[in-house]
């Protein structure tokens, strides 16, 4: 065999390692993102079937079929973004362990930068993060209903 032959298999098998390995990290942060508070857990399984789309389709079903974060990434992948009531819950999350964190820390750059990324991270989750509400009611009054990711061909999440 040349070397010619060979490499894009090495180049494949690496590139299957390298995507499986980080959907397994992304699920491993976000499964103690679960027990940690103030720490994100759906935006890591997000993450997670997005790397296992591109290595493992068994793990990336499993994400999806995980009772409770599942229904949660399979409406991000249709682009109806988050519940109203996840999305309040992650601006007070946001703005309560930020807060704790700039009150305990010294120094006034510290502070600063904190203070400076939760601004981006509270204008985030409010201005771009899409409100499921709110994209059911326009695609309601827009008649259009049907996802757009990838279940929309995927016959084991019709009805979730």
């Amino acid at each position: 065999m040349t070397a010619r032959t060979t490499l894009p298999a090495r180049r494949g098998r690496l590139a299957h390692f390298a995507w499986t390995s980080a959907g397994l990290l992304s699920v491993a942060v976000g499964g103690v993102g679960i027990i940690v508070p103030g720490l994100p857990t759906t935006v890591f399984f997000i993450i997670a079937a997005w790397a296992f789309s591109k290595s493992n389709p068994r793990l990336e079903a499993w994400v999806l079929d995980l009772p409770t974060i599942g229904p949660l990434v399979r409406d991000y992948r249709d682009g109806l973004g988050i519940p109203r009531r996840a999305k309040l819950t992650a601006v007070v999350m946001i703005a309560f362990f930020v807060g704790l964190s700039a009150w305990l820390v010294d120094g006034w750059v510290i502070r600063a930068v904190i203070l400076g990324l939760a601004v981006i991270g509270l204008a985030t989750v409010m201005f771009i993060v899409p409100t499921k509400e709110v994209v059911l009611a326009q695609r309601a009054a827009s008649g259009t209903s049907a996802p757009r990711g990838p279940e929309a061909a995927d016959p084991r999440h019709e009805g979730s």
